[in-house]
């Protein structure tokens, strides 16, 4: 049963007494006990283990009492049951082994059969959904962001081949991103069944495009998964990724509740580029977690500064954790965004 609903509620804009805070990657290689975890097994083992990636699903809710469990997962984890064979290697990131480049490659991508392929994921919420005290986060990696690593068949810096079908041949790329933008929507759909109380799409590399290319070639599949998940009373959040503070104002016609900034975009800046339509989440660099820790509660406070100034705030990170992020000053720094935020919210209280 969820106790700490203050994320839920931060996500739909009503009062909270103290700012939620929840990390990106925050399950993984900065917590030494994590590592020895992955001396036996690989990220995808553990995901076949249901009760083995419930567990670390929740290490980091115990060490470091935050408001929000994300699920210990991979974003390319859903592609294996729609046709892509691919591994995950270390420090390269997914290889895919048959790539996607052609019309007759997407043609042979068939519909995702998260209950037939995926059990292990579901049973692993449905652990979650039992254990946890504070809400389960889920996700899905959004069709840019899945569509560039089919297309390179490794994650790339230039994005070349991924930007030559899109210009090239649109009719394919967009039956392509079709196909993903189902895949994401029956994933996420089966996982809020299953027991996920708030989802979240991943999109970390569309700020590789412009603003133009954006809106023609990503936003209508984008808004297409939002549209198919109204219907379903959860938060749902979407995080386009690094590098994406010019695509902001186009995301104004999501039917999302939460938008994600990365940490180059001021959140009052972040705010008004969406028109004050949806809560906010962001946006510390993660490398000042490399500071000394009163430099980390500086950057911290300031943020919190401004992203109390109007409701609807969840303090994370502009992108995802690094493994030499040190646990102690995870916890310092969580520590100190519910104690600053509760006294600042009580004094504005009683003003």
């Amino acid at each position: 049963m969820v106790k700490n609903d203050l994320f839920l509620r931060a996500c739909r804009g009503e009062a909270v007494e103290r700012i939620p805070v929840w990390y990106m990657r925050q399950a993984g290689r900065y917590d030494p006990d994590y590592r020895k975890i992955k001396e036996k097994y690989s990220l995808l083992e553990i995901c076949l283990q249901p009760e083995l990636a419930a567990e670390v699903t929740l290490m980091p809710v115990r060490k470091l009492g935050v408001d929000a469990a994300i699920l210990y997962s991979d974003i390319m984890n859903p592609v294996a049951s729609i046709g892509i064979d691919f591994d995950i290697v270390k420090d390269v990131g997914p290889v895919i082994h048959n790539p996607v480049r052609s019309a007759a490659d997407v043609e042979k991508l068939r519909p995702i059969d998260a209950e037939g392929d995926l059990p292990h994921v579901l049973e692993t919420i449905r652990i979650l959904d039992r254990e946890l005290e504070v809400p389960l986060i889920t996700f899905a990696g959004a069709p840019f962001t899945i569509a560039s690593y089919l297309i390179e068949g490794r994650p790339t810096k230039s994005y070349i081949r991924t930007k030559e079908l899109m210009y090239g041949d649109p009719r394919t790329w967009h039956l392509l991103m079709g196909k993903l933008a189902d895949m994401a929507a029956t994933y996420l759909r089966a996982h809020i069944a299953s027991g996920a109380k708030a989802v979240q799409l991943f999109d970390s590399w569309v700020g590789s495009l412009a603003p133009r290319d954006f809106k023609t070639f990503v936003l209508p599949h984008i808004e297409r998964i939002f549209a198919s998940l109204a219907d379903l009373d959860v938060p749902k959040i979407y995080f386009p990724g690094v590098s994406s503070g010019e695509l902001l104002p186009h995301l104004t016609g999501l039917r999302a509740d939460v938008i994600g900034l990365d940490w180059r975009v001021p959140l009052a800046e972040g705010r008004r580029r969406l028109g004050g339509r949806y809560a906010i989440q962001g946006n510390l660099d993660p490398y000042v977690l490399t500071a000394p820790s009163e430099v980390i509660r500086e950057h911290a406070q300031a943020l919190l500064d401004e992203g109390m100034r109007e409701p609807g705030y969840i303090f994370n990170l502009g992108h995802g954790l690094f493994p030499e992020a040190s646990l102690d000053k995870l916890k310092q720094l969580t520590d100190f965004i519910h104690s600053y935020s509760e006294r600042k919210l009580a004094e504005e209280a009683k003003a």
